[in-house]
């Protein structure tokens, strides 16, 4: 884990997320082949976080999830990064199907530098990942001083206030 090196202004966020291994043999080792695919689409990791645990939302009896953020250089545009993600979610057998199902990989785009979106394909920042711990928590840890585009609040203020996913923690 190490911090962000660049203007946080800048910044491509994505969130990780995982919680059915695939053929991986757990989700953290899914994850880290995840991260190890994001050069070969464009997405260079300048900074990651370890990785966190936190029961299933918004139903706690599913498999508990893996999750992470990774803060990435890219000349890609915001859509292409968003393509991208979702080509590699389904390298990793990701289905989509019901909102918040068990699933191998979650690739989440969560900001884009300053970028606002509000398409329906694409919504920058994020809309809900400000009031998610195991988006902010991550985030935090690598990158405090991150201030949400919209909310105009830090990373680190977000991960004190979210009421979605309290459990998360860091393995």
């Amino acid at each position: 884990m190490k911090q962000y090196p660049h203007d946080l202004d800048d910044a491509v966020i994505v969130a990780l997320g995982s919680n059915l291994p695939g053929d991986h043999g757990d989700s953290r080792t899914l994850l880290e082949a995840a991260l190890d695919r994001f050069p070969a689409h464009g997405l260079e990791v300048a900074a990651r976080s370890g990785w966190w645990r936190s029961a299933a939302w918004p139903d706690p009896a599913g498999p508990a999830y893996t999750n992470g953020v990774a803060l990435v250089e890219t000349g890609l545009t915001a859509e292409a990064t968003h393509r991208a993600l979702q080509a590699i979610e389904q390298a990793f057998g990701r289905e989509r199907g019901e909102a918040n199902a068990a699933r191998t990989l979650d690739l989440d785009l969560i900001a884009y530098g300053r970028l606002e979106v509000n398409d329906p394909a694409l919504t920058l920042p994020h809309p809900r990942a400000h009031r998610r711990l195991f988006v902010m928590g991550p985030l935090a840890t690598i990158a405090p001083d991150w201030v949400h585009p919209r909310l105009r609040v830090s990373a680190a203020d977000l991960a004190r206030r979210c009421d979605v996913g309290t459990d998360a923690a860091p393995f």
